[in-house]
């Protein structure tokens, strides 16, 4: 069974930090690439981040240099480690699961699989 429980999420002041943790069921670790997606009222969701099986990372543009994706394959966890936080980072948070594609492109529309119930994330001016 695919599973994903995401955690950390709350609310920040501009500049901040945050931690979020994803733990995944052992299925979801061999997908071929895991990462974090969010969506804000009214917004269409957007991919963040991505890490494929052998630790290859990408980011969406808005986030590369402030936020970092890993994993802890021993675990079953997926990091999603957040800088610098601004506003417009305000969202819904979900990690995810799918097929190489995302971890190419972020693109949310089709190649994404599985995906948590999110954790919200706040940051104020």
């Amino acid at each position: 069974q695919v599973q994903f429980v995401e955690s950390g999420g709350g609310s920040v002041q501009d500049g901040g930090p945050l931690t979020l943790p994803c733990v995944a069921s052992a299925y979801a670790k061999n997908m071929p690439c895991m990462g974090w997606f969010r969506q804000a009222p009214g917004k269409e969701r957007e991919g963040v981040a991505g890490i494929d099986t052998v630790g290859i990372t990408r980011y969406a543009g808005s986030v590369k240099g402030r936020f970092t994706i890993s994993r802890d394959n021993a675990k079953n966890t997926l990091i999603l480690q957040m800088n610098i936080l601004k506003p417009e980072d305000t969202a819904m948070y979900y990690c995810a699961a799918g097929s190489f594609l995302f971890c190419r492109d972020l693109d949310v529309k089709s190649n994404l699989r599985y995906w948590g119930q999110g954790t919200q994330v706040t940051v104020s001016s």
